[in-house]
Order: structure tokens, then C-alpha cells, then sequence
């Protein structure tokens, strides 16, 4: 179980900066493509977007870090074992 935790944990890793690169590029082609008449909204809409998800994958990649780390290892069962 922990061999799957640690290759998940650099899945979550490889596949953040993933997200925000695909998520950035999304947004350039569409801001691009948005006509002049509906550029604003569109830009406001994507840089929303990736004012949200950002965060949110950089907590990925720090949890899959730890996964990798081997924090997750021993995980407790009871809050006796948090003692």
C-alpha cells in the first residue's frame, strides 16, 4: 500500500504543474480567439479561473510531495496513537 501512495504522490506531482500549464495555455487561445466585444469578460472569466486552480494545485503538488516523502507511511488508527 505504500509503494502505491508513493507512485500516486509523484503522479500528483507530475500532473499539477501539468494542470496549470494546460489550464494556462486554454486561456491564452481563448483570450486570443474572444473578440473585441467580448474580450473583457473573457479574460476576467479565465484569470478567475487560474486565480482559483492555482492554489489548489500547488496543494497537490505539496501532497504529493509528502506522499513521495513517505509521511503518509503510518498513517494513525486511533487518537491513542496520536500521543
Amino acid at each position: 500500500m505504500n509503494s502505491i501512495k508513493k507512485i500516486l504522490g509523484l503522479v500528483w506531482m507530475i500532473l499539477s504543474p501539468s494542470l496549470i500549464y494546460f489550464l494556462a495555455t486554454q486561456a491564452i487561445a481563448k483570450i486570443g480567439a474572444a473578440s473585441e466585444a467580448i474580450k473583457a469578460n473573457v479574460t476576467l472569466q479565465w484569470a478567475i479561473i487560474l486565480i482559483i486552480f492555482t492554489p489548489i494545485c500547488i496543494g497537490f503538488f505539496i501532497f504529493g510531495f509528502y506522499a513521495v516523502k513517505g509521511e503518509y507511511d503510518h498513517l494513525p488508527e486511533s487518537s491513542a496513537d496520536l500521543a
